[in-house]
């Protein structure tokens, strides 16, 4: 193993404050999370409205386990489709406005599957240079050529379409995972259809966040009927886990065929595609608006005292800089009682570390209120607006 130089790696990144370390919790109640007889209040969750251990999904999962068993048995092409797949993926299709949808065991496999499928050798894919790492990983393994436009630039952007070979395939994420900030799809929807191009975006952190029912980035704008594929996990708001591909039927069909990453791997349980049509169902109703409002206003009160934070949704970054300034800020706020975590290179660029505040439906007021108290009390500059509370 000497030859590997492991001891030599972990002792480089441990220099440069890289080194990460899994932490077991022994129980998720809500927001908070417990471990070794400590608690914390969790501002690290993509679970954006409480429906992770919310009593409606906690039911839907134990009806579904006992209605179909704990697992698919096989992939879905050999043995694994139940009709509850099925189910779930019409109604995906018709909340996406799609004429199909495919769900995947995780958003990353999405990604995996999805682009390899439909580009390749002799085609070009243009992404953000702040595309999820699934996005970069599969356009590299797809093989095609590929371009990265500046986080938002359309003149670039533009330039590269204007000199794409092949098929041309611009990727871009609806509301970015570390910036929290939004992409401009009108914009981006009007270069792809000049430059006849496919889009595909990633509204993993807008889906049941923003949008009519929730829907997403592109919804709220009213351009979503024009984006080509639509890409979302099933991990966040809807508070389970997965992923899925929603776009025309002839791409489904496609996908079903040539996405390694479903073709080649277990099916989701069904009993988890049963507790994810609960989710939709919530999503969709007046207890979805309900939950959205409350996010909402969560955020405002917590932009309240983080004034020029860029985030757009419910993520909210507070960029420090330097590694090492911002393990610290975390681990102080840890021990005061809160779990946000420091997000460092390679997931952001050097130099840019941050803490990564996500707010939930499920965050009281009392909370948010405890966690401008610790960030004062460390030093940060910051204010708290007195608007109203609105449970």
């Amino acid at each position: 193993m000497n030859a590997w130089n492991i001891a030599t790696q972990m002792e480089k990144l441990q220099e440069q404050g890289l080194w990460r370390e899994l932490r077991p919790l022994d129980e998720v109640d809500g927001v908070i999370v417990r471990s070794r007889g400590r608690e914390w209040v969790n501002f690290s969750s993509n679970d954006y409205l409480g429906l992770a251990g919310s009593p409606p999904l906690r039911t839907a999962l134990a009806e579904g386990v006992a209605k179909y068993g704990a697992g698919a048995g096989a992939s879905r092409l050999v043995c694994g489709t139940h009709r509850v797949h099925l189910e779930f993926e019409e109604a995906l299709a018709d909340f996406k406005g799609t004429e199909a949808a495919l769900s995947f065991s995780s958003g990353f496999a999405v990604a995996l599957g999805t682009i390899p499928a439909l580009v390749g050798a002799g085609d070009t894919i243009i992404l953000d240079k702040l595309c999820h790492a699934s996005l970069v990983d599969a356009a590299r393994l797809s093989g095609a050529t590929i371009r990265v436009f500046p986080h938002n630039h359309l003149e670039k952007l533009e330039r590269l379409l204007t000199t794409a070979k092949g098929r041309a395939l611009v990727v871009t994420e609806s509301i970015f995972s570390m910036d929290g900030d939004a992409a401009p799809l009108r914009e981006i929807v009007e270069l792809k259809t000049r430059y006849g191009a496919w889009l595909l975006v990633d509204e993993a952190h807008a889906v049941g966040v923003l949008g009519p029912q929730g829907r997403g980035l592109a919804a709220e704008l009213g351009v979503d009927d024009q984006i080509d594929l639509k890409m979302g996990t099933l991990s966040k708001a809807f508070g389970l886990s997965g992923g899925y591909l929603a776009a025309s039927r002839q791409v489904i069909d496609l996908l079903i065929n040539r996405a390694r990453s479903f073709i080649y791997t277990t099916a989701p349980p069904p009993a988890l595609a049963h507790a994810t049509l609960a989710a939709l169902g919530l999503l969709r109703s007046q207890q979805g608006d309900f939950l959205r409002h409350a996010l909402h206003e969560r955020v405002l009160r917590v932009r309240a005292f983080l004034p020029g934070c860029p985030g757009h949704a419910a993520i909210l970054p507070v960029i420090l800089g330097a590694e090492s300034e911002a393990m610290s800020a975390s681990k102080q706020l840890k021990d005061a009682g809160f779990l946000v975590p420091c997000i460092r290179y390679p997931t952001v660029a050097r130099g840019s570390a941050r803490l990564r505040v996500t707010l939930s439906a499920a965050h009281t007021q009392h909370q948010i209120e405890a966690l401008h108290a610790t960030f004062v009390a460390q030093g940060f500059k910051l204010r708290l607006d007195q608007t109203a509370w609105i449970d």
